[in-house]
């Protein structure tokens, strides 16, 4: 038994998208039940329907959020450990959830205000609070202080996810020749399929002149491979596959998700030195992707669009080494040689722009963009597009992935 195929997203709602603390007047409940309202309706449904939350990162409290809105009754509330990994796998929690009778409409939720972080707020922060609280316990999001493991590695000079990443990455160059030319060429490609969508914060074009004259922030990683911080809110509704046929939108089915890691992988950041030397520069993908090509019954070659987590550009190398799409070790030359362009590639990446350039609203914008290529109507619309795999992290464990398809 395998949740493939009973269950389907049926509704996206989404705020628009702000820079940095930006977002004033409206605060990260009132855009959480923005998104929530917009993707009902886009479901034709109501309030009255949701009785589900499958979330992430300490995305929302379902109490406040439930009781804000009016939902008469919540039967089922979870949320996925980790950060930006947990994004794909809540999906699958949600089509877990209606498989087993446990909800019938459920929302998986991200929103987002950095200004709320700078005073202090509770709910979700950026990547340099994600780096002084992923091992405070709980949400790597929320707390308060530092933890003794965090403490040593932060004397070792790593304070912020871009320092491990760039640990990472700059293993992937030794064992395997990738160049900083790869690097800049994911960022060109998604940087391209944002100019076109009037939801992008990034739109103006980006050179390889600029990527190369851009300040280093931690060797390798310049200003380009890391991801944007903004505010907004991002809502998908899962329901029945039954049930979505009588539905206003055409079902998206759920048909593979899973979340974990290899044992040793662990929390991830930070603490390398407990990592496989085989697996250490890599996405820590790779049980999860054998995990849902094994439930979905394809390979990768069955996919027509990649929705890569990229909070860090290599990240989407490493990813397309993990999932089949190219040799391990073989993600750079890939990139280089135009596969992952919209348009001409052989496996289009991030057609929304990605966190990148479009929005980083913690992987969200990714599970929307996926909707919208199997819908067909996405802004960068891949043609023919049947398949599509979003994938949340790649961080500490868990990391996560959901193949999305037409039903």
């Amino acid at each position: 038994m395998t949740i493939k195929d009973k269950a389907a997203i049926v509704g996206v709602g989404a705020t628009p998208y702000y820079k940095r603390g930006q977002s004033y007047p409206e605060s990260e409940l009132s855009m959480a039940c923005s998104a929530i309202l917009m993707a009902l309706d886009d479901a034709g449904l109501t309030i009255k329907d949701l009785d589900g939350f499958s979330i992430y990162a300490g995305s929302c409290d379902p109490a406040t959020v439930g009781a804000e809105l009016g939902v008469p009754e919540i039967r089922w509330a979870t949320t996925t450990t980790s950060g930006g990994g947990g994004c794909a796998g809540a999906l699958g929690v949600a089509a877990a959830a209606i498989d087993g009778g446990m909800a019938t409409t459920v929302v998986t939720l991200m929103t987002l205000q950095q200004l709320n972080k700078r005073l202090g707020g509770s709910a979700v922060g950026g990547l340099l609070q994600y780096a002084m609280m992923s091992d405070a316990g709980g949400s790597p999001y929320g707390g308060s202080g530092i933890s003794p493991s965090v403490a040593f590695t932060a004397n070792n000079g790593m304070l912020s996810p871009g320092h491990s990443f760039a640990q990472l990455t700059s293993r992937h160059m030794h064992l395997y020749g990738t160049k900083r030319e790869h690097f800049a060429e994911v960022c060109m490609s998604t940087r391209d399929n944002a100019i076109k969508r009037p939801t992008a914060l990034r739109t103006e074009p980006l050179t390889l002149e600029d990527y190369f004259n851009a300040r280093m922030i931690s060797d390798p990683l310049c200003l380009f491979d890391y991801t944007m911080e903004s505010d907004g809110a991002v809502a998908v509704i899962t329901t029945s596959a039954e049930r979505a046929k009588d539905l206003q939108q055409s079902p998206v089915l759920i048909m593979a998700s899973a979340h974990g890691a290899s044992g040793r992988w662990g929390p991830a950041l930070f603490k390398y030195f407990q990592i496989p030397n085989d697996e250490f520069p890599s996405s820590g993908h790779r049980p999860v992707a054998k995990r849902i090509y094994e439930m979905a019954g394809i390979t990768a070659a069955d996919v027509d669009v990649a929705l890569l987590y990229d909070h860090f550009s290599p990240m989407v190398i490493m990813q397309l080494e993990d999932y089949g799409f190219c040799p391990i070790g073989e993600g750079g030359p890939f990139v280089g040689d135009g596969n992952i362009r919209y348009g001409t590639g052989s496996i289009p990446v991030n057609t929304h722009g990605g966190n990148l350039s479009e929005a980083y609203i913690i992987g969200m914008t990714h599970v929307r963009e996926a909707v919208e290529q199997i819908r067909g109507t996405a802004i960068n619309q891949v043609e023919g597009a049947e398949i599509a795999l979003v994938t949340g992290g790649p961080a500490g464990s868990p990391v996560s992935a959901t193949l999305l398809r037409k039903a």
